[in-house]
């Protein structure tokens, strides 16, 4: 058997472990794998240019360690999606009829999409004319309600983490507000577990709604207690009443979020004539060695998918469920975005170490 397998959109740490997974699990089955270039658009191969690999064991050895991906990806090209008829996605006929005969060509019996919910929608279109998909879910961002946690999610909370504890001490020694802005889109997981692991003050997230003047209060709560520094984390997709700071750039349809830890850096130092600086970790929560927890998820994700084919298990993607790696159809894992609740039990817990949300509910929380 011969199966294909490709990455898309933004890279997340683990992908080489999903590559490595699956790989090992097809060779073992005797079957051959097939790793397109730069995600979709090694699909549109022809014997005169084409853009994928055979991969095997021996060039797949221990990958799991390295981040980034061996086959490259991008969330840009010809696979770009635009909402069709009743929202449902379309992509050029050409591109489709083309994907489907370097499927054909190749001899491929299945095709493993390792992305995130636009990437699995673009397969859900490839299922749609009748080619044979499985899907492995991808994002640092945590947010896609299938799967309990996505692989390159904890490394992004490690970077976060460690990035803290070294923006503590310069914000000590200058008695600053440092504002730390982190990745995330429209949920807050990344500054949420990011903001508790490395002490942050204030975490401010876009499921929770915060004023300048409930934050404003908060730091000058914990000045007037003899704090020297303050931490603010904020997710890029944190809005200040409502409304959303972006870069004025659309990728894939979307705007390109970022600049909010500029804007309430420039605002705080105003409004509490404190120094204040920001930091921007943007692709460092992306890149770099995966921790071992996302190294281990990927190797199962891939191992899974093709344990999908074997079973014939197709328009169905892998998930995490609780400590089960287990299939789902793909309609299922992208319809729904998993957010932050804003009375889960890890907001209490952050409340109640005195961490503030920007809201009037914890700007005086905690043991203060």
């Amino acid at each position: 058997m011969n199966v294909g397998i490709l990455n898309s959109g933004g890279d997340a740490p683990g992908l080489n472990a999903v590559i490595e997974g699956a790989v090992a699990a097809a060779t073992a089955r005797g079957w051959t794998v097939y790793g397109f270039y730069d995600g979709f658009e090694g699909l549109l191969s022809t014997p005169e240019d084409e853009r994928w690999k055979i991969l095997t064991t021996e060039n797949c050895h221990n990958i799991r360690s390295t981040g980034g991906t061996i086959l490259g990806t991008t969330n840009k090209g010809h696979f770009t999606v635009k909402s069709g008829v009743d929202g449902r996605v379309e992509i050029a006929k050409e591109v489709l009829d083309q994907s489907k005969a370097t499927v054909e060509r190749l001899g491929l019996s299945a095709l493993i999409v390792v992305g995130g919910d636009g990437s699995q929608t673009i397969g859900l279109e490839l299922r749609h004319i009748g080619l044979p998909i499985v899907g492995v879910p991808k994002t640092i961002d945590n947010d896609l309600g299938a799967t309990d946690y996505t692989f390159g999610f904890w490394t992004a909370v490690g970077v976060v983490s460690q990035n803290l504890d070294r923006l503590r001490t310069t914000a000590d020694s200058h008695q600053r507000i440092m504002v730390v802005e982190v990745m995330g889109r429209h949920a807050g997981w990344i500054a949420l577990y990011g903001g508790l692991a490395g002490g942050a003050d204030l975490i401010l997230i876009p499921e929770i709604e915060f004023t300048m003047e409930d934050v404003v209060k908060k730091i000058e709560l914990l000045k007037a207690l003899g704090q020297r520094e303050i931490i603010v984390v904020v997710s890029e997709g944190a809005r200040i009443g409502g409304q959303l700071i972006t870069l004025n750039e659309e990728t894939k349809g979307e705007v390109r979020l970022g600049g909010i830890a500029a804007f309430l850096s420039t605002k705080l130092q105003t409004l509490t004539d404190i120094e204040t600086r920001y930091c921007v970790l943007g692709h460092t929560q992306r890149g770099g060695s995966p921790i071992p927890f996302d190294r281990v998820l990927g190797v199962r994700c891939g191992a899974k998918a093709i344990e999908l084919i074997e079973k014939g298990e197709f328009g169905h993607t892998v998930a995490l469920s609780r400590t089960d790696i287990v299939s789902m159809p793909i309609e299922e894992a992208v319809k729904k975005l998993h957010l932050v609740g804003e009375d889960s039990q890890l907001v209490d817990a952050a409340k109640e170490i005195g961490v503030s949300f920007g809201d009037t509910h914890s700007a005086y929380g905690g043991p203060f």
